[in-house]
Protein backbone atom coordinates (compact mmCIF):
# COMPACT_ATOMS: atom_id res chain seq x y z
CA UNK A 1 0.00 0.00 0.00
CA UNK A 2 0.93 3.65 -0.15
CA UNK A 3 3.14 4.60 2.57
CA UNK A 4 5.44 7.27 3.59
CA UNK A 5 8.55 6.32 1.40
CA UNK A 6 6.03 7.35 -1.22
CA UNK A 7 5.45 10.10 0.06
CA UNK A 8 9.05 11.02 0.24
CA UNK A 9 9.44 9.77 -2.85
CA UNK A 10 6.72 13.04 -4.00
CA UNK A 11 8.67 15.53 -2.34
CA UNK A 12 12.21 14.36 -4.16
CA UNK A 13 10.31 14.54 -7.07
CA UNK A 14 9.35 18.45 -6.25
CA UNK A 15 12.63 19.29 -5.76
CA UNK A 16 14.51 17.17 -8.43
CA UNK A 17 12.23 17.95 -11.17
CA UNK A 18 10.32 21.06 -10.40
CA UNK A 19 7.07 18.78 -10.40
CA UNK A 20 4.50 20.50 -8.15
CA UNK A 21 2.90 18.51 -5.20
CA UNK A 22 0.03 19.54 -4.38
CA UNK A 23 -0.86 19.98 -8.65
CA UNK A 24 0.22 15.71 -8.41
CA UNK A 25 -1.53 15.13 -5.42
CA UNK A 26 -4.86 16.11 -6.62
CA UNK A 27 -4.16 13.73 -10.08
CA UNK A 28 -3.35 10.79 -7.88
CA UNK A 29 -6.33 11.27 -5.85
CA UNK A 30 -8.56 11.05 -8.86
CA UNK A 31 -7.20 8.30 -10.58
CA UNK A 32 -7.19 6.59 -7.12
CA UNK A 33 -10.78 7.25 -6.79
CA UNK A 34 -11.51 5.93 -10.46
CA UNK A 35 -9.83 2.51 -9.83
CA UNK A 36 -11.80 2.69 -6.41
CA UNK A 37 -14.90 2.90 -8.09
CA UNK A 38 -14.00 0.14 -10.87
CA UNK A 39 -13.00 -2.31 -8.41
CA UNK A 40 -16.27 -1.68 -6.02
CA UNK A 41 -19.23 0.05 -8.54
CA UNK A 42 -19.07 2.87 -10.65
CA UNK A 43 -22.29 4.12 -9.11
CA UNK A 44 -21.12 4.68 -5.55
CA UNK A 45 -20.24 8.44 -4.65
CA UNK A 46 -16.63 7.88 -3.06
CA UNK A 47 -13.25 9.78 -2.82
CA UNK A 48 -9.81 8.89 -2.49
CA UNK A 49 -8.07 11.37 0.26
CA UNK A 50 -4.00 11.31 0.94
CA UNK A 51 -2.72 13.14 3.20
CA UNK A 52 0.94 13.34 2.68
CA UNK A 53 1.99 15.19 6.44
CA UNK A 54 0.46 11.51 8.00
CA UNK A 55 1.77 9.97 4.91
CA UNK A 56 -2.00 8.05 4.65
CA UNK A 57 -4.65 7.13 2.08
CA UNK A 58 -7.93 7.05 3.15
CA UNK A 59 -11.13 6.50 0.77
CA UNK A 60 -14.46 7.90 1.98
CA UNK A 61 -18.30 6.98 0.69
CA UNK A 62 -21.11 9.82 0.61
CA UNK A 63 -24.76 9.18 1.02
CA UNK A 64 -27.77 11.54 1.03
CA UNK A 65 -30.06 10.74 4.02
CA UNK A 66 -33.78 10.93 2.37
CA UNK A 67 -36.85 9.64 3.18
CA UNK A 68 -37.29 7.08 0.75
CA UNK A 69 -34.14 4.55 -0.42
CA UNK A 70 -34.67 4.15 -4.30
CA UNK A 71 -30.35 4.24 -5.11
CA UNK A 72 -28.72 2.33 -2.18
CA UNK A 73 -24.90 3.16 -3.72
CA UNK A 74 -25.89 6.87 -2.95
CA UNK A 75 -28.67 7.37 -0.62
CA UNK A 76 -29.78 6.59 3.17
CA UNK A 77 -32.75 6.02 5.33
CA UNK A 78 -32.93 8.38 8.02
CA UNK A 79 -33.14 5.71 10.46
CA UNK A 80 -30.54 3.84 9.32
CA UNK A 81 -28.25 7.27 9.35
CA UNK A 82 -29.67 8.34 12.71
CA UNK A 83 -27.71 5.04 14.31
CA UNK A 84 -24.45 6.42 13.35
CA UNK A 85 -25.34 9.87 14.37
CA UNK A 86 -28.54 10.31 16.53
CA UNK A 87 -28.38 14.48 14.92
CA UNK A 88 -28.80 13.80 11.31
CA UNK A 89 -31.61 15.15 9.34
CA UNK A 90 -33.17 14.59 5.74
CA UNK A 91 -30.71 15.90 2.71
CA UNK A 92 -27.89 15.60 5.34
CA UNK A 93 -24.70 13.67 3.73
CA UNK A 94 -22.99 10.94 5.46
CA UNK A 95 -19.76 10.20 5.65
CA UNK A 96 -17.91 6.84 5.45
CA UNK A 97 -14.50 5.53 6.03
CA UNK A 98 -14.19 2.66 4.06
CA UNK A 99 -11.59 -0.09 4.49
CA UNK A 100 -8.96 -0.36 2.17
CA UNK A 101 -7.66 -3.58 2.84
CA UNK A 102 -8.81 -4.94 -0.16
CA UNK A 103 -7.86 -2.11 -2.52
CA UNK A 104 -4.08 -2.01 -1.34
CA UNK A 105 -2.30 -4.04 -4.79
CA UNK A 106 -5.02 -1.74 -6.95
CA UNK A 107 -3.99 1.14 -5.16
CA UNK A 108 -0.14 0.74 -5.62
CA UNK A 109 -0.25 -0.04 -9.53
CA UNK A 110 -2.34 2.69 -10.13
CA UNK A 111 -0.34 5.03 -8.35
CA UNK A 112 2.69 3.62 -9.81
CA UNK A 113 0.78 4.46 -13.81
CA UNK A 114 0.13 7.67 -12.20
CA UNK A 115 3.40 8.81 -11.49
CA UNK A 116 5.42 7.47 -14.28
CA UNK A 117 1.99 9.61 -16.45
CA UNK A 118 2.83 12.84 -14.53
CA UNK A 119 6.47 12.58 -14.80
CA UNK A 120 6.18 12.79 -18.41
CA UNK A 121 3.61 15.25 -18.66
CA UNK A 122 5.04 18.01 -16.13
CA UNK A 123 8.31 17.12 -17.56
CA UNK A 124 7.39 17.59 -21.01
CA UNK A 125 5.19 21.15 -19.42
CA UNK A 126 8.46 22.67 -17.99
CA UNK A 127 10.63 22.24 -20.78
CA UNK A 128 7.98 23.99 -23.04
CA UNK A 129 7.94 26.77 -20.57
CA UNK A 130 11.88 26.75 -20.52
CA UNK A 131 12.92 26.37 -23.73
CA UNK A 132 9.82 28.90 -25.37
CA UNK A 133 12.14 31.33 -23.55
CA UNK A 134 15.04 30.65 -25.79
CA UNK A 135 13.38 30.33 -29.30
CA UNK A 136 15.58 32.54 -31.46
CA UNK A 137 18.44 32.20 -29.43
CA UNK A 138 21.72 30.27 -29.33
CA UNK A 139 22.29 27.22 -27.77
CA UNK A 140 25.39 25.10 -27.54
CA UNK A 141 24.28 21.25 -27.35
CA UNK A 142 25.62 17.63 -27.59
CA UNK A 143 24.74 15.96 -30.70
CA UNK A 144 22.51 12.82 -29.25
CA UNK A 145 21.62 10.72 -32.45
CA UNK A 146 21.31 10.22 -36.02
CA UNK A 147 18.90 9.08 -38.04
CA UNK A 148 18.45 9.22 -41.80
CA UNK A 149 20.30 12.34 -42.35
CA UNK A 150 18.52 13.87 -39.06
CA UNK A 151 20.23 15.37 -35.94
CA UNK A 152 19.00 14.79 -32.77
CA UNK A 153 20.73 17.18 -30.39
CA UNK A 154 20.70 17.15 -26.22
CA UNK A 155 19.43 20.60 -25.49
CA UNK A 156 21.66 21.73 -22.01
CA UNK A 157 19.46 21.45 -19.09
CA UNK A 158 16.11 20.43 -20.24
CA UNK A 159 14.86 16.85 -20.77
CA UNK A 160 14.20 17.76 -24.42
CA UNK A 161 15.91 17.15 -27.54
CA UNK A 162 16.24 19.38 -30.71
CA UNK A 163 15.67 18.12 -33.80
CA UNK A 164 17.85 19.34 -36.94
CA UNK A 165 16.40 18.34 -40.08
CA UNK A 166 19.07 17.96 -43.22
CA UNK A 167 17.33 21.05 -44.46
CA UNK A 168 18.57 23.20 -41.46
CA UNK A 169 22.01 21.99 -41.54
CA UNK A 170 24.93 23.62 -43.66
CA UNK A 171 25.54 21.43 -46.61
CA UNK A 172 28.67 19.92 -46.30
CA UNK A 173 28.39 19.42 -42.60
CA UNK A 174 29.05 16.01 -40.61
CA UNK A 175 28.40 15.23 -37.22
CA UNK A 176 28.86 12.32 -34.63
CA UNK A 177 27.49 11.59 -31.87
CA UNK A 178 28.84 13.42 -28.87
CA UNK A 179 29.63 16.77 -31.05
CA UNK A 180 29.20 19.84 -29.21
CA UNK A 181 27.35 22.45 -31.59
CA UNK A 182 25.95 25.58 -31.76
CA UNK A 183 22.53 25.72 -33.11
CA UNK A 184 19.68 28.41 -33.22
CA UNK A 185 16.53 27.29 -31.71
CA UNK A 186 14.30 28.40 -35.12
CA UNK A 187 10.75 27.26 -33.32
CA UNK A 188 9.17 25.20 -30.51
CA UNK A 189 5.77 23.75 -31.84
CA UNK A 190 3.12 21.08 -30.12
CA UNK A 191 2.17 18.04 -32.31
CA UNK A 192 -0.07 14.75 -31.61
CA UNK A 193 3.51 13.58 -30.90
CA UNK A 194 4.98 15.48 -28.33
CA UNK A 195 6.80 18.78 -28.63
CA UNK A 196 9.11 19.53 -31.23
CA UNK A 197 11.99 21.38 -31.04
CA UNK A 198 13.48 22.35 -33.77
CA UNK A 199 16.71 23.87 -34.93
CA UNK A 200 19.09 25.32 -37.62
CA UNK A 201 22.55 26.01 -38.30
CA UNK A 202 21.02 26.73 -41.80
CA UNK A 203 19.19 30.58 -41.78
CA UNK A 204 20.24 33.77 -41.19
CA UNK A 205 18.84 33.95 -38.09
CA UNK A 206 22.39 31.69 -36.70
CA UNK A 207 24.47 33.76 -38.32
CA UNK A 208 23.08 37.20 -36.75
CA UNK A 209 23.50 35.33 -33.69
CA UNK A 210 27.18 34.37 -34.19
CA UNK A 211 27.75 37.65 -35.29
CA UNK A 212 26.43 38.69 -31.87
CA UNK A 213 28.93 35.81 -30.08
CA UNK A 214 32.15 36.66 -31.80
CA UNK A 215 31.76 40.55 -31.76
CA UNK A 216 31.35 42.35 -28.82
CA UNK A 217 30.59 45.76 -30.66
CA UNK A 218 27.37 43.83 -32.43
CA UNK A 219 26.40 42.64 -29.17
CA UNK A 220 26.69 46.23 -27.39
CA UNK A 221 24.74 47.47 -30.16
CA UNK A 222 27.79 49.76 -31.38
CA UNK A 223 28.05 47.88 -34.77
CA UNK A 224 24.32 46.91 -36.40
CA UNK A 225 23.22 43.78 -38.37
CA UNK A 226 21.33 45.89 -41.04
CA UNK A 227 20.60 42.91 -43.53
CA UNK A 228 21.45 39.44 -44.17
CA UNK A 229 21.10 37.29 -46.76
CA UNK A 230 22.80 33.64 -47.20
CA UNK A 231 23.06 30.71 -49.42
CA UNK A 232 24.02 28.23 -46.83
CA UNK A 233 27.41 26.54 -47.10
CA UNK A 234 28.21 28.90 -50.23
CA UNK A 235 28.49 32.43 -49.41
CA UNK A 236 26.49 34.99 -46.82
CA UNK A 237 26.22 38.87 -47.30
CA UNK A 238 26.08 40.86 -44.00
CA UNK A 239 24.96 44.44 -43.82
CA UNK A 240 26.32 46.42 -41.16
CA UNK A 241 26.57 49.90 -40.14
CA UNK A 242 27.79 52.12 -37.30
CA UNK A 243 25.91 55.37 -36.05
CA UNK A 244 29.77 56.04 -33.90
CA UNK A 245 32.34 57.96 -36.66
CA UNK A 246 35.10 57.15 -35.15
CA UNK A 247 34.27 53.29 -35.54
CA UNK A 248 35.30 51.46 -38.75
CA UNK A 249 32.47 48.61 -39.05
CA UNK A 250 34.53 46.60 -41.46
CA UNK A 251 37.34 46.51 -39.76
CA UNK A 252 35.42 45.96 -36.16
CA UNK A 253 33.66 42.38 -37.54
CA UNK A 254 36.89 41.55 -39.44
CA UNK A 255 39.08 41.90 -36.15
CA UNK A 256 42.76 41.79 -35.97
CA UNK A 257 44.25 39.58 -38.58
CA UNK A 258 40.86 38.60 -39.49
CA UNK A 259 40.60 36.60 -36.49
CA UNK A 260 37.01 37.09 -35.46
CA UNK A 261 35.79 36.75 -38.89
CA UNK A 262 37.96 33.56 -39.99
CA UNK A 263 36.05 32.46 -36.55
CA UNK A 264 33.02 32.85 -37.82
CA UNK A 265 34.11 31.18 -41.30
CA UNK A 266 34.95 28.40 -39.31
CA UNK A 267 31.93 27.94 -37.40
CA UNK A 268 30.11 28.09 -40.86
CA UNK A 269 32.06 25.26 -42.26
CA UNK A 270 34.23 27.78 -44.65
CA UNK A 271 30.94 29.33 -45.84
CA UNK A 272 32.29 32.95 -47.70
CA UNK A 273 31.02 35.62 -46.07
CA UNK A 274 30.42 39.60 -47.41
CA UNK A 275 31.14 42.44 -45.02
CA UNK A 276 28.60 45.08 -46.64
CA UNK A 277 28.75 48.81 -45.12
CA UNK A 278 25.02 49.58 -45.43
CA UNK A 279 24.57 53.19 -47.02
CA UNK A 280 20.86 54.88 -47.09
CA UNK A 281 21.61 55.80 -50.44
CA UNK A 282 20.39 52.91 -52.49
CA UNK A 283 22.82 53.24 -55.22
CA UNK A 284 25.64 52.63 -53.32
CA UNK A 285 24.11 50.37 -51.49
CA UNK A 286 23.41 48.42 -54.36
CA UNK A 287 26.57 48.70 -55.96
CA UNK A 288 28.62 47.78 -52.33
CA UNK A 289 26.57 44.80 -52.42
CA UNK A 290 27.41 43.36 -55.53
CA UNK A 291 31.33 42.58 -54.00
CA UNK A 292 33.41 41.70 -55.12
CA UNK A 293 32.76 42.63 -57.86
CA UNK A 294 34.02 46.48 -59.61
CA UNK A 295 30.47 48.99 -60.04
CA UNK A 296 30.89 51.38 -62.98
CA UNK A 297 27.18 52.63 -62.12
CA UNK A 298 24.00 52.27 -60.67
CA UNK A 299 20.56 53.09 -61.92
CA UNK A 300 17.25 52.98 -60.26
CA UNK A 301 13.73 53.10 -60.87
CA UNK A 302 12.06 53.20 -57.92
CA UNK A 303 8.19 53.05 -59.02
CA UNK A 304 9.59 49.39 -60.24
CA UNK A 305 11.79 48.62 -57.50
CA UNK A 306 14.65 48.06 -59.80
CA UNK A 307 18.26 48.98 -60.65
CA UNK A 308 20.41 48.47 -63.66
CA UNK A 309 24.19 48.20 -62.62
CA UNK A 310 26.82 48.22 -65.13
CA UNK A 311 30.01 46.65 -64.82
CA UNK A 312 33.38 46.32 -66.63
CA UNK A 313 33.41 43.49 -69.16
CA UNK A 314 36.11 41.53 -67.32
CA UNK A 315 33.97 41.77 -64.26
CA UNK A 316 30.70 40.81 -65.18
CA UNK A 317 31.15 36.69 -64.30
CA UNK A 318 32.19 38.20 -60.35
CA UNK A 319 29.24 40.25 -60.13
CA UNK A 320 26.79 38.36 -61.02
CA UNK A 321 28.64 34.86 -59.38
CA UNK A 322 28.23 30.43 -60.37
CA UNK A 323 24.87 30.68 -61.33
CA UNK A 324 23.61 33.86 -60.27
CA UNK A 325 24.32 33.24 -56.81
CA UNK A 326 26.27 37.04 -56.15
CA UNK A 327 23.61 39.21 -57.72
CA UNK A 328 20.96 36.93 -56.48
CA UNK A 329 22.32 37.62 -52.41
CA UNK A 330 22.92 41.39 -53.31
CA UNK A 331 18.73 41.67 -54.22
CA UNK A 332 18.30 39.96 -51.37
CA UNK A 333 20.18 42.00 -49.26
CA UNK A 334 18.90 45.48 -50.41
CA UNK A 335 15.75 44.59 -51.45
CA UNK A 336 15.85 45.37 -55.30
CA UNK A 337 15.84 43.76 -58.35
CA UNK A 338 19.11 43.91 -59.94
CA UNK A 339 20.47 43.93 -63.47
CA UNK A 340 23.85 43.65 -64.38
CA UNK A 341 24.98 44.43 -67.44
CA UNK A 342 28.54 44.63 -69.07
CA UNK A 343 30.23 48.05 -70.18
CA UNK A 344 30.57 47.29 -73.91
CA UNK A 345 26.85 46.43 -73.89
CA UNK A 346 25.28 49.81 -72.97
CA UNK A 347 24.34 52.32 -75.72
CA UNK A 348 24.05 55.79 -74.73
CA UNK A 349 20.51 55.91 -75.85
CA UNK A 350 19.11 52.97 -73.39
CA UNK A 351 17.88 54.03 -69.93
CA UNK A 352 16.22 51.85 -66.69
CA UNK A 353 13.31 53.70 -67.64
CA UNK A 354 12.21 52.55 -71.92
CA UNK A 355 14.72 49.41 -71.55
CA UNK A 356 13.21 46.05 -70.68
CA UNK A 357 15.43 44.06 -68.23
CA UNK A 358 15.07 40.39 -66.99
CA UNK A 359 15.32 41.41 -62.95
CA UNK A 360 16.09 39.16 -60.52
CA UNK A 361 13.58 38.31 -57.84
CA UNK A 362 13.64 38.16 -54.66
CA UNK A 363 12.29 34.28 -54.28
CA UNK A 364 13.60 32.97 -51.16
CA UNK A 365 11.84 34.56 -48.67
CA UNK A 366 13.61 32.39 -45.90
CA UNK A 367 16.78 34.13 -46.75
CA UNK A 368 15.93 37.78 -46.37
CA UNK A 369 15.40 39.27 -42.85
CA UNK A 370 15.56 42.90 -42.23
CA UNK A 371 17.03 44.24 -38.55
CA UNK A 372 16.51 47.13 -36.63
CA UNK A 373 14.64 50.46 -37.80
CA UNK A 374 13.93 49.45 -41.79
CA UNK A 375 10.78 49.02 -42.86
CA UNK A 376 10.25 45.51 -44.30
CA UNK A 377 10.08 45.20 -48.03
CA UNK A 378 7.07 43.96 -49.59
CA UNK A 379 7.53 40.75 -51.93
CA UNK A 380 7.96 42.04 -55.16
CA UNK A 381 5.03 41.63 -57.94
CA UNK A 382 6.43 38.83 -60.91
CA UNK A 383 5.34 40.67 -64.09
Amino acid sequence: MINKDFFQALDDLEAEKKIDKATFLSTLETALTSAYKKMYGEAKSAMVKLNPEKATIKIYSYKTIVNEVTDPDKEISLPEARLIKKSFKIGDVVTTEESTKDFGRIAAQTAKQVVMQKIKEMERQIAVSELSEKEDELLTTIVKRIDNGTVYVQISGSHTEGVMLPSDQIPGEKFNVGDRIKVYVKKIKESFKGTQIQVTRSNIGFVRKIFELEIPEISNGDVKIKNISRDPGNRTKVAIFTEKPNLDPIGTCVGYRGQRIDTIVSELNGEKIDLIEYSDDPLEYIARALSPAKVISVETNESLNASRVIVPDDKLSLAIGKGGQNVRLAARLTGWKIEVKPESAVSTTSSVETHEYELTELTDEDSFQNFDDLEELSPLDED
